[in-house]
């Protein structure tokens, strides 16, 4: 039987990627079938086994690719400077490289339910790292004077809550640019921990 036209790896593995992410953000990971994405990448569904083992790790992969990309240019943004610069590049880090990726943080957010055990553990331990970011730049900032927090993990998580929010209402075409959008998230961030 011929090879299927567009079924070269190097095509069709990222349009597999693209396609499982579009699918399960818009419908849900439990919702959407390997046969819906064979078809969507325009190849069989037994091919797509040539890519990845099963739906689950598909889910999995998609999911950690997507979280350390984000903490490897995180750890690069934030490896220097005082509390005060070092927060203003996790808003704006925090804006900037995700709003171009909503399917990836629909994903990230919606679908952790639907990991197995083992995969759940380990996104789990990229979304801390994450977390903890922040957390070190608030504890940095209280050391510094700068900040006042009365819990480090509530305000931590709080403030993720606040940034992420930013996801499910904005709209690019809206009355507001992604940098002025940044300068009001960071207004609302830094009184929310300001010293008096």
């Amino acid at each position: 039987m011929a090879r299927k036209q567009g079924s070269h790896a190097e095509i069709t593995g990222p349009k597999l990627r693209e396609a499982a992410l579009r699918l399960f953000a818009q419908s849900g990971y439990a919702a959407v079938t390997m046969r819906q994405i064979a078809g969507e990448v325009g190849v069989q569904v037994g091919a797509l086994y040539n890519y990845i083992p099963d739906k689950q790790t598909l889910l999995y992969e998609l999911m950690k690719s997507h979280l350390e990309e984000v903490l490897d240019a995180l750890d690069v943004e934030l490896r220097t400077g005082g509390a005060e610069e070092r927060l203003r590049r996790f808003v704006h880090h925090h804006i900037h490289v995700h709003l171009p990726r909503r399917d990836a943080i629909r994903l990230a957010y919606d679908e952790l339910r639907s990991l197995e055990p083992q995969n759940f553990a380990a996104i789990e331990k990229l979304r801390h790292a994450y977390e903890n970011h922040l957390q070190g730049i608030l504890e940095q900032g209280v050391a510094e004077g700068l900040f006042r927090v009365a819990d480090l993990r509530v305000t931590t998580m709080a403030l993720i809550g606040l940034l992420t929010g930013l996801f499910g209402w904005y709209r690019e075409n809206g009355r507001l640019t992604p940098v002025e959008v940044e300068a009001l998230y960071y207004d609302l961030v830094r009184k929310a921990i300001a010293a008096p």
